[in-house]
């Protein structure tokens, strides 16, 4: 028995390691992005992007430290993306990253393409003063006769517009193609991508794509497929010894989006095109956000290197009220609400956590706490003022210790808190001071209503305890009665880290007033709270979570 359970054991390690084998790809790969949250982002959306809110969406897409940006998709109406291009050009930004889409032809008339009119997309490129093109095409036998308009037709179109390009938009032009439709064309004419990418490859050096970029449409096809696609293209671009870029773009219907986009780029991509957020037409598509953060927690240091990967989700974040007026999902996995994306072993000079998360770690005043950091507490709310020096911040250190004796239970890591404990120590309360206190006071009952009932979920579960009426719960009670919706498990590494942020005194259980510390901070902080729902979670994502860093500093 023992030995086969040996055979076991080796046969299933051998296994993971085969399985698991494919991803040292991702952590080695020096990923390309582009950017195409201000075109994606409004597809399907009740609303259309106005000026103000694409300048909004560019800048932060600029903050990721995205270099290729897609700024506009023309036709022939003037729409805002004629106008923004306009204001980018006058306000000097680089137009070296900048693309737009264009049709590869000007019109479609019995299934046979325009050969000979100017794209209008093109046209509009060159007016604006831009370079970098992305030709869309689609290869399905929906859209052209290719018994009239043969792939050799196809490709002599491609090349012709290809060299227009050049010709007319200057030396350092760039020209991706996209195929539009591959879901429609794999499965029984991959002759016709295959023979457009061995047309591509074949092109003078100076003539040669960008790239090919390609996408699934409709989120159907399996992650295998897409990747599939992906492992033939390059096949033939390094056959022929082109190192052209290969982005993938997959839409989201059935849960397959992110898979595939890692699928694909396991395979041959090198890049991914796609919006920062989700939102896109019907249910939206695989976010570079989720991507590149996937990418950093298999490993990849090149990411960290070339993007600023503690600005991306708050990017998304950003991008998704900007598109949508809303906040993301609670439960849109690395950038909702609720994500338990704070699970990254990543040391803190290559990934900052907190700011990651979208929030300050939580400064905790308690009777640990120095003058200094009491009066650096008093700063970083209030700002500089000449009262707030080491002696009266050591005056409020004793208080703390008088109240700890008196048994007198506060909170002093709120503005609330900090300002009321400044006054009993002798201070003077500035006005912004005596603004936190008065909303705290008006807000005053409605927050002892929160936290009693919080305490009634909290004596319910403490029912379940060995012991009860002790003032603690056991982990595995707290976690069920509170820790659950933001927490994948209990016994895993992460919520054992939270336990150690609000289990101050370190004995293993949770203490009502430990816990009830946060739930005052989160009521004091933030006065107009108005749900117990809305309570816990502010204390846990505000206040919590980002004390977890402290914990996770401990363990460096």
């Amino acid at each position: 028995m023992a030995h086969k359970m040996k055979r076991m054991v080796a046969d299933y390690e051998k296994e993971a390691s085969k399985r698991l084998a494919k991803y040292q790809v991702l952590r080695d790969l020096d990923i390309f992005v582009l950017d195409n949250s201000l075109c994606e982002s409004t597809v399907g959306q009740l609303r259309g992007h106005t000026l103000e809110s694409k300048w909004a969406i560019y800048d932060e897409v600029k903050k990721c430290g995205f270099k290729h940006i897609v700024v506009a998709a023309f036709s022939h109406l003037t729409r805002v993306d004629d106008v923004f291009v306009k204001q980018l050009h006058e306000r000097g930004e680089d137009p070296e990253g900048l693309w737009a889409f264009s049709e590869i032809t000007a019109g479609i008339k019995n299934k046979l393409p325009d050969t000979e009119t100017v794209p209008v997309g093109i046209k509009k490129i060159k007016e604006a003063g831009l370079r970098c093109v992305i030709f869309e095409i689609d290869l399905g036998d929906g859209i052209f006769d290719f018994e009239k308009f043969t792939m050799k037709d196809v490709c002599a179109l491609i090349n012709k517009w290809n060299e227009w390009c050049y010709e007319n938009l200057g030396p350092k032009t760039k020209v991706l193609i996209n195929f539009r439709d591959l879901p429609d064309v794999m499965p029984d004419h991959a002759d016709r991508a295959f023979e457009v990418i061995v047309m591509l490859a074949n092109l003078p050096t100076n003539r040669r794509l960008f790239g090919v970029i390609y996408e699934e449409p409709g989120g159907k096809a399996l992650p295998e497929e897409c990747g599939l696609w992906g492992k033939y293209f390059r096949k033939i671009m390094d056959d022929y010894k082109w190192k052209g870029h290969l982005l993938i773009h997959a839409h989201e219907k059935y849960g397959y989006s992110d898979a595939a986009c890692l699928q694909t780029l396991m395979d041959g991509a090198n890049g991914t095109w796609g919006s920062i957020c989700r939102e896109g037409a019907a249910m939206g598509h695989a976010s570079s956000c989720v991507t590149l953060l996937n990418l950093i927690r298999l490993g990849n240091k090149k990411v960290l290197e070339k993007y600023n990967c503690s600005y991306l989700r708050k990017a998304a974040i950003n991008v998704t009220k900007i598109t949508t007026g809303k906040d993301p999902h609670p439960k849109q996995p690395v950038y909702g609400a609720r994500a338990v994306d704070f699970v990254f072993n990543l040391s803190p000079d290559e990934f900052d956590i907190a700011s990651f998360f979208g929030e300050k770690a939580l400064v905790r005043i308690t009777t640990l706490a120095s003058p200094e950091m009491i009066r650096k507490h008093m700063i970083d709310l209030f700002g500089e003022e000449e009262q707030f020096t080491l002696e009266l911040a050591h005056k409020m250190k004793e208080l703390i210790l008088e109240d700890l004796r008196s048994n007198r239970k506060e909170e002093y890591m709120s503005m609330v808190g900090i300002a009321l404990l400044l006054d009993r120590a002798g201070g003077k309360l500035s006005e912004k001071m005596r603004d936190a206190i008065v909303k705290f006071e008006v807000a005053g009952t409605h927050s002892k209503f929160l936290i009693a009932e919080v305490r009634k979920i909290w004596d319910e579960w403490d029912l379940r305890d060995e012991v009860q009426g002790d003032e603690m719960l056991q982990f595995d009670s707290f976690y069920n009665g509170f820790m659950a919706p933001y927490f994948s498990c209990y016994r895993c590494t992460d919520a054992r880290k939270a336990l150690q942020a609000i289990d101050m005194d370190s004995d293993g259980m949770v203490d009502w007033n430990e816990f009830e510390l946060y739930l005052k901070w989160a009521t004091n902080q933030y006065p107009e709270t108005e749900t117990v729902e809305e309570l816990l979670d502010i204390a846990f994502r505000k206040g919590i979570i980002p004390a977890m860093q402290d914990e996770f500093l401990k363990t460096q």
